[in-house]
C-alpha cells in the first residue's frame, strides 16, 4: 500500500480551511530542518477572500458587541490552553528561544482578552453644541464605525503576537480582516485561524493568506480593502504606502532604540542587565531592541565592564533549550549582514569588547564601543544582537546623539532626576520614553508607535481600534440640555 503524503497546512479562505494552488516549506532558522509545508492560495482563492470580506463588512459591523467579545474571549482562552504547543511552533518557525516564545503566547492571550473588554466599551461620545449661540438646542452624537475590511501584513519576528495586535482590534470593532503573515513564519497565524474558526464569527470575517509576489500586490491595491496595517521594514512600509495612496495605511516600521545611562543612576548592575537582555532577547530582532547605549562619562568606567559581563553571560544555542536566551537570526543572509556590519565598525576604529563571531545563522551577542557615527551599526537598524556604546559628557549631548537617527520609536533613560526625565520626554524625538528602564515590550493597553521613520500608526489595542474606524456624527436638534 502506498504511503499517504501529508497535506500542507491549510490556508484560511473566508473562515474555512483550504488547500492552495501551491505550497511553501517552512524551515527551522537554527538548523535548517523542515518544519512544515504550508498551502499557498492562488489568485482565485485570494479573490474569494477579498470578496467575502467586502460582502460581510456591513453585516459584521452591525454584529452586537457581546458576540464579537465572546469570539475574542474564546481565542484568548484557547491560546492559554495550548500555550506549550504554540510556543513550540513559534520557536520552530522563528528560532526565538522557547522562554521568549512562551512570553509571546501569554502576550497574545492578553491582547485578545483586552480586545474583548474594549469591544464592550468602545462606544461613541455626546458633545453639546450650545457653546455657541447658533448651536442652542443641539447635541452631537459622535460614533466610530469601521472604515472597512483590514489587510493585516505581519512580520516574522513576533509571528503570533503582532498578528494578534492587528486581528484582535479589527474584530473588536467589527471589521473583517485578511492576514498576510510573513513568508518565513506563517504557522502561528494559520494556527490562529484555526482558533478563530471555532467561534461564531460570520463567514468572511477573517482569512489567512500566506501569499507573496503578484497576489500580495493584489491585496495591497484592491480598493475593497481600504485599510492596511503593516509592521515590518522601513523600505517595504513606505513602498507599500506608495502603492496604496488612497488607502488608510498605518505602519510600525524600524528603529534603533537608544538607552541613556545618566550620571545620577546608581544601580549600574540593573541597567547593565536590562540593556544586555533587551538588546539581545530576540537575537536583536525586535523593533524596540536596544541598539545604541549612551553613557555619561562619570559612570562609564564602572558601567561598561558590567554591561560586557552581562552580555557575556547570555547563553546562545539551540532555542528549544530552556536555558538559551539568544537564538539564531531568521536566516543566513541576515546573519552574514550583521557580521559584515560588525566588521565594518571594527575596521573603522570601534573597540570590540565581546562577541563579533558568526556561526551559520547565529551571531554572538556583541558589544562595541566608539563606533563611528556613520557606521551601519549606529545609523541603521541592525536587527541583530549588537550593542554600540558611546560615552558623552552631558545629558544634552546624550539627547543629541539619541536623536541623530532617521528612526524614532522608543528610548530608555536611566535617571532618578525628574527634571531630566521630563526633559527627555520633551527633547527625544521618539514615540515613547521609558524612564528607569529600557524599551522591552509593547504595552497592549497604551498607544505604541513612533515618529520620523518609525511609522504612522499605533499598535496598542485601543489605538488600533481607533485607527481602523472613523468618526460619524449625528446632530440632534430641539434638545433641552
Amino acid at each position: 500500500m502506498d504511503a499517504i503524503t501529508p497535506q500542507p497546512r491549510p490556508c484560511w479562505i473566508a473562515g474555512r480551511p483550504e488547500q492552495g494552488a501551491r505550497e511553501i516549506t517552512v524551515h527551522h532558522p537554527y538548523d535548517g530542518t523542515e518544519v512544515a509545508a504550508v498551502a499557498v492560495p492562488g489568485p482565485e482563492q485570494v479573490e474569494r477572500a477579498i470578496a467575502a470580506a467586502a460582502g460581510v463588512a456591513k453585516e459584521f459591523r452591525q454584529t452586537p458587541a457581546h458576540v464579537r467579545a465572546a469570539a475574542l474571549e474564546h481565542v484568548s482562552r484557547a491560546l492559554a490552553e495550548r500555550e506549550e504547543e504554540i510556543a513550540e511552533t513559534i520557536t520552530a518557525e522563528n528560532g526565538k528561544p522557547l522562554k521568549w516564545a512562551e512570553i509571546e503566547v501569554r502576550r497574545a492571550v492578553s491582547v485578545f482578552k483586552f480586545a474583548a473588554e474594549e469591544a464592550r466599551r468602545f462606544d461613541g461620545d455626546l458633545q453639546r453644541l450650545d457653546t455657541d449661540a447658533n448651536g442652542a438646542g443641539r447635541m452631537a452624537l459622535v460614533r466610530r464605525v469601521p472604515r472597512g475590511p483590514v489587510l493585516a501584513v505581519a512580520p516574522f519576528n513576533f509571528p503570533l503576537n503582532l498578528v494578534a495586535h492587528k486581528v484582535a482590534p479589527a474584530l473588536a470593532v467589527g471589521a473583517p480582516v485578511i492576514v498576510k503573515p510573513a513568508s518565513a513564519t506563517p504557522l502561528s497565524a494559520l494556527l490562529l485561524g484555526e482558533l478563530l474558526a471555532e467561534t461564531d464569527l460570520p463567514d468572511g470575517a477573517f482569512s489567512v493568506l500566506p501569499v507573496r509576489g503578484g497576489d500580495m500586490a493584489t491585496l495591497v491595491e484592491d480598493p475593497r480593502l481600504p485599510v492596511i496595517s503593516f509592521t515590518g521594514s522601513t523600505g517595504v512600509g513606505w513602498s507599500l504606502m506608495d502603492s496604496a495612496p488612497r488607502k488608510h495605511v498605518v505602519m510600525e516600521l524600524g528603529s534603533n532604540s537608544a538607552a541613556i545611562v545618566c550620571a545620577d543612576w546608581t544601580d549600574l548592575d540593573y541597567a547593565a542587565s536590562r540593556i544586555a537582555t533587551f538588546g539581545n532577547y530576540q537575537a536583536g530582532q525586535s523593533c524596540i531592541a536596544v541598539q545604541r547605549v549612551i553613557v555619561h562619562r562619570d559612570v562609564a568606567d564602572a558601567f561598561v565592564p558590567k554591561l560586557v559581563a552581562a552580555v557575556s553571560a547570555l547563553k546562545t544555542g539551540d532555542p528549544h533549550d530552556p536555558e538559551v536566551e539568544v537564538g539564531p537570526l531568521i536566516d543566513l543572509d541576515n546573519a552574514v549582514r550583521v557580521k559584515e556590519w560588525i566588521d565594518e565598525a571594527v575596521s573603522a576604529g570601534a573597540k570590540l569588547h565581546v562577541g563579533g563571531g558568526q556561526s551559520g545563522t547565529t551571531v554572538e551577542p556583541t558589544v562595541l564601543e566608539g563606533v563611528p557615527a556613520d557606521s551601519s551599526v549606529w545609523k541603521q537598524e541592525v536587527f541583530g544582537p549588537v550593542l554600540a556604546v558611546s560615552v558623552v559628557d552631558s545629558v544634552e549631548e546624550a539627547f543629541v546623539q539619541a536623536n541623530d537617527t532617521e528612526y524614532g520609536l522608543q528610548a530608555g533613560v536611566f535617571t532618578r532626576d525628574v527634571q531630566v526625565a521630563f526633559a527627555a520626554a520633551a527633547e527625544l524625538e521618539v514615540g515613547g520614553v521609558i524612564v528607569g528602564d529600557v524599551p522591552s515590550y509593547r504595552a497592549d493597553q497604551m498607544p505604541y508607535g513612533g515618529v520620523k521613520g518609525s511609522g504612522t500608526g499605533r499598535e496598542g489595542v485601543r489605538s488600533a481600534m481607533e485607527d481602523f474606524t472613523e468618526e460619524r456624527v449625528m446632530v440632534l436638534t430641539g434638545i433641552r440640555l
